[in-house]
């Protein structure tokens, strides 16, 4: 009994297996498109709409099998081929931007170092012992700081002995004077010769040329008693070398050495490419490698090329009023040289024609055309790019799949 349901289920499962699969296609490969496909109850039955097929079909279980022929299976493979890129092109969607040529500035790095605008001995200008020292090394000094004092010496008797002397030459102009005065009045009273005024004009001019030797005496004992104190002429930090109390120090040996860091001089090379650009005056900003920046002008472009670099010397003047930026670092200056219309788009924009050049793909006339372009310059804006039109429409999405020529819907989108 219990075989007998067994064997029973299973014709059940079989009858409605062969049901199903009585239902489906059967496609024969080879025939063109929908000319392989037949029922299998056609198969088993040797011919379409046989009795068991009809009956299926109206009882609705036979799978209905339309087919639709995309394309038309009387054309040839090249015939098929090229109706279905004419389909493409003329659905093929692209997204495109306007953008508009801008004012790009022309920037150039430099690299170079920062250089104290000058170094500055304070000498004397008169021999002599240091007597005392006022300034130590790394201290600042303002124009007029004393600086060093020599031993005065015998200088300070000089000053008083010129003193002494213009005292005596004016005394002796005081009497010429009064002796021109009173013989002028006893010639008017004809009680002197007339012949006896030359004596007395002659001891006047005499006198007077005493007083302008003896104050030209005084005025140089002076200076050479003021040559002992030593002043700055420059403001700036005291470096090496710098005397110490007791040395000796001959005419024109430096007492201090005054190093003026402001302002501050930036030095560097320009290449040769770009030296039409270069012009007194450009702003510039200047980085230090320690981080510090500052704002300068181009005070000095060299006529001569270095030899080796073919690059040309240029100098940077910035301020430095605390002195923070030192001498002798290395720094970067960027240097605006001016500007030049450009277009700044986003670097997913760039592609490569066939050829490998550089460019990108806009519309034009509602068909794609390539165009070069050359990179000026990579910000975080974008890229800067020449040899564009004034105004074009660049394909931003879906320029990987259209090629020059190719005729496009394009959505234009704004570019913010």
């Amino acid at each position: 009994m219990r075989a007998l349901f067994s064997y029973g289920v299973a014709l059940v499962i079989l009858v409605v297996a062969g049901a199903w699969f009585a239902t489906g296609s059967l496609v024969i490969g080879g025939n063109g498109p929908g000319n392989g496909e037949k029922p299998l109850i056609a198969v088993i039955e040797g011919k379409e709409h046989g009795p068991i097929a009809t009956t299926m079909e109206n009882a609705g279980v036979m799978a209905q099998h339309e087919t639709t022929h995309a394309v038309d299976p009387h054309l040839t493979i090249a015939q098929r081929n090229a109706a279905g890129a004419d389909a493409a092109t003329k659905a093929q969607s692209v997204r495109t931007s306007t953008y508009v040529a801008k004012p790009m500035p022309i920037e150039v790095q430099l690299r170079g170092r920062t250089q104290a605008k000058a170094s500055v001995g304070a000498v004397a200008e008169t021999p002599g012992i240091v007597d005392t020292v006022h300034v130590t090394k790394g201290q600042k000094v303002a124009i007029g700081d004393l600086l060093c004092t020599l031993d005065q010496g015998t200088r300070a008797a000089a000053v008083a002995q010129a003193e002494a002397g213009i005292a005596q030459a004016n005394a002796s102009l005081d009497q010429a004077q009064a002796d021109y005065d009173t013989n002028a009045e006893l010639r008017d009273k004809g009680l002197a010769a007339p012949n006896t005024a030359r004596s007395v004009e002659v001891a006047l001019t005499v006198a007077k040329a005493g007083v302008t030797t003896a104050q030209a005496a005084l005025d140089n004992a002076q200076a050479e008693l003021d040559r002992t104190e030593i002043h700055a002429k420059v403001a700036g930090v005291v470096q090496d070398p710098l005397v110490t109390a007791g040395a000796m120090l001959a005419q024109g040996q430096p007492c201090a050495t005054i190093v003026q860091l402001d302002p501050m001089i930036f030095i560097g090379q320009v290449p040769e490419a770009r030296i039409q650009l270069a012009k007194l005056g450009l702003e510039a900003k200047i980085s230090t490698i320690t981080g510090q920046e500052s704002a300068g002008k181009v005070t000095f472009i060299s006529s001569t090329a270095d030899a080796a670099t073919r690059s040309f010397p240029i100098e940077i003047e910035l301020p430095n009023p605390d002195g923070s930026i030192r001498d002798g670092m290395t720094a970067t200056a960027t240097v605006n040289m001016g500007a030049a219309p450009a277009h700044l788009v986003p670097q997913s924009v760039l592609t490569l024609n066939d050829d490998g050049v550089l460019g990108v793909s806009t519309v034009v006339d509602g068909a794609v055309k390539f165009l070069p372009v050359t990179i000026a310059s990579d910000t975080r804006e974008g890229v800067w790019v020449l040899g564009l039109p004034l105004s074009v429409d660049v394909i931003t999405v879906g320029q990987e799949y259209v090629v020059d020529g190719q005729t496009v819907a394009a959505t234009n989108v704004t570019v913010s």
